[in-house]
């Protein structure tokens, strides 16, 4: 298990800015059945389907709304990766899978490093998703 990722509520007002990751996008997540999270939603009046259910990695707590419910969860490596790439722009998401697929070549390394840091990939996600090493990172991308 990683560090707790966080369940909470989104408030769909217009303008609320970032809502991160809807549960229904991250697929099936263990939590979700426990009966800890089962008596949370309860509690609000909502399940795992609605669309203000909102999971963020616990990178991203730091984003979510200072007013919202919120609940800690645990979530095992893959559901973290999961949902990282539900919240990612779709351009962020095509190259942590171009990443991903990296790690069975080293045809085109450079380039394809540069292009996640130009894409926006943190430094941390390269290095995971990539298998290289911190230091294997470009200094400056160039777009």
């Amino acid at each position: 298990m990683t560090d707790d990722a966080y369940l909470y509520l989104a408030d769909d007002a217009p303008g609320s800015g970032w809502q991160g990751a809807p549960v229904s996008v991250a697929g099936e997540l263990e939590c979700l059945q426990t009966p800890a999270v089962r008596a949370w939603l309860d509690a609000h009046r909502t399940d795992a389907t609605s669309p203000a259910l909102r999971v963020v990695p616990p990178e991203q707590t730091g984003m979510i709304p200072g007013e919202a419910e919120r609940l800690p969860v645990p979530l095992t490596e893959e559901e973290l990766d999961r949902v990282r790439r539900a919240g990612a722009t779709d351009q962020v998401a095509a190259v942590e899978q171009e990443l991903l697929s990296y790690r069975d070549s080293e045809e085109g390394r450079d380039a394809l490093l540069h292009k996640a840091l130009a894409a926006g990939v943190p430094a941390h996600r390269i290095v995971e998703l990539a298998g290289v090493h911190p230091s294997a990172l470009p200094t400056t991308s160039h777009t």
